[in-house]
């Protein structure tokens, strides 16, 4: 069976979309799939080393990008038809995967309905939501009507979360499969934890919050900064340390409204120093209201860390308040403070919280995860086309 992703975000660019991608490719290539990409070209020196490593897999075409001039981070591919054309007929593909609905997720999907060939899509992402984030709300009932006509061709939709699935629906779109919500316990669990890694980024004895993720308005790291500044005060000093691992366009703006308590790391890289990292604190901390998922939390979750975060689309179904962590409301400065302060007066609350965390990790293998899409695969291609 051969399949091609076609996709607008892919190593060594780290974000949720590129590391779901990725690990699916690596998943369906060790259960007997031909599996080739067309994603953006990158820069040298993008993302970590690890990551370059799948970018430079000779089965990835690449095309040249852009930055997009107000999120550099973020690479828009040239609309090289031309190129797409050739490795769908070079590859002949048994079906096509747009796992993003950008340049190369819609020439992938407009050549592979030219040709005749099944159409899978992803939907990782809530873009109308991200409009009033970036203050052109107005635009959201259009975001929302491109993203359906997108996802109309597709024989089958994967989302990671129920929420996401409701929103499609909405859109009067059909065969949406839950998919996606895994996280590799072997690479993150509380095993990694180091006292060096501590040592490392200078967090001494304190007790360490840690954020991970884009650096970007939709992720409301502001919240997060605010009320820890508000628990930073109230405490002696040394006593709390709040890390932030990521980057993006909010990046400059975060440090200068930084307390001396707060360090940023940039991007790591995932193998070798971001699960140690996870492991090495003491609670996570999320404040994004836009997750379809929110992989750092599972993974925060697999590596034993309690998480503050708010309960809200995909980050409600793995979030369970008093159990695996501590829920706060949209935008509540005060209440996400009042949680970390609980944390750090409460060690039993915190053992008790990091067993629950490490349960609901366990409930989300993505071996089984990538079981379950060979097999949706496979069923989509021996069903008659419904499209």
């Amino acid at each position: 069976m051969r399949i091609l992703f076609c996709t607008d975000s892919y190593p060594p660019q780290v974000n949720g979309v590129s590391v779901v991608t990725a690990l699916s490719v690596e998943g369906l290539r060790a259960r007997g799939w031909d599996c080739e990409v067309v994603a953006p070209r990158y820069p040298a020196g993008t993302g970590p080393a690890d990551q370059q490593v799948i970018a430079d897999d000779p089965r990835t075409t690449s095309l040249p990008s852009a930055p997009l001039p107000c999120y550099r981070e973020i690479r828009l591919a040239l609309p090289r038809r031309d190129v797409v054309r050739h490795v769908v007929d070079r590859f002949t593909p048994d079906l096509i995967h747009a796992s993003t609905e950008f340049v190369i997720g819609r020439l992938g999907a407009s050549i592979g309905a030219r040709r005749g060939i099944p159409l899978c899509t992803s939907y990782h992402t809530d873009f109308a939501k991200y409009t009033d984030a970036y203050g052109v709300g107005f635009l959201r009932e259009r975001v929302r009507a491109s993203i359906a006509r997108f996802h109309q061709g597709a024989e089958r939709i994967y989302t990671p979360s129920e929420s996401a699935k409701a929103d499609l629906l909405a859109l009067g779109l059909r065969d949406i499969e839950v998919w996606g919500r895994g996280v590799d316990t072997v690479l993150f669990n509380p095993g990694r934890r180091s006292l060096v890694a501590r040592e490392r980024i200078h967090v001494g004895h304190g007790f360490t919050f840690l954020y991970v993720g884009r650096l970007a308005p939709e992720k409301h790291v502001p919240l997060l900064l605010a009320a820890f500044a508000s628990l930073a005060r109230s405490m002696p000093e040394g006593t709390v340390r709040l890390i932030v691992a990521g980057a993006g366009p909010s990046t400059s703006e975060l440090r200068e409204r930084a307390g001396p308590s707060v360090s940023f790391l940039g991007t790591l890289d995932r193998q070798r120093e971001l699960p140690a990292l996870y492991a090495s604190a003491d609670a996570f901390v999320f404040a994004s209201t836009t997750e379809t998922l929110g992989l750092v939390v599972l993974e925060a979750m697999a590596s034993g860390l309690p998480v503050i975060a708010t309960p809200a689309g995909g980050v409600a179904e793995l979030l369970r308040d008093e159990q695996n962590g501590l829920a706060f409301a949209p935008g509540d400065v005060a209440a996400c403070a009042a949680q970390m302060r609980r944390l750090v007066e409460d060690r039993a609350l915190v053992c008790r919280l990091r067993e629950g965390a490490i349960t609901t990790a366990r409930e989300h293998s993505w071996e089984a995860e990538l079981d379950r899409l060979d097999a949706s695969y496979r069923e989509v291609l021996t069903r008659p086309r419904a499209r």
